[in-house]
């Protein structure tokens, strides 16, 4: 299958730094949002506050999601599921992302 500018798609990786900043509703957020990433072929490989910082970059909470091609991110973040939490994620956390293309071997 072909994504964005005619390149295979492969999966992808969407790497968020999350900083808590109202707790109970960022919970809300975290009970709710599972299974939304999976009704989109999403799947958490890291999400957790355990991290071991090498330089000056000192993150509270990492989150790693692969997911299959960068269209399912797109379909993710644009579901009206998605989009009905979102605000929870806001109030909750100061978070910033970026998506990376999976390693293709060569």
């Amino acid at each position: 299958m072909f994504g964005p500018k005619g390149r295979i798609d492969m999966a992808v990786y969407m790497i968020i730094d999350s900083t808590v900043k109202d707790k109970e509703k960022y919970q809300q957020y975290i009970e709710q949002v599972l299974p939304i990433v999976t009704r989109f072929g999403g799947r958490y490989h890291v999400r957790g506050e355990n991290i071991r910082a090498f330089g000056s970059w000192k993150p509270e909470r990492i989150i790693v999601i692969e997911f299959p091609s960068e269209s399912h991110v797109q379909k993710w973040l644009t579901s009206t599921e998605y989009r009905a939490i979102a605000p929870l994620r806001e109030a909750g956390a100061d978070t910033q992302a970026i998506l990376v293309d999976g390693y293709a071997g060569k």
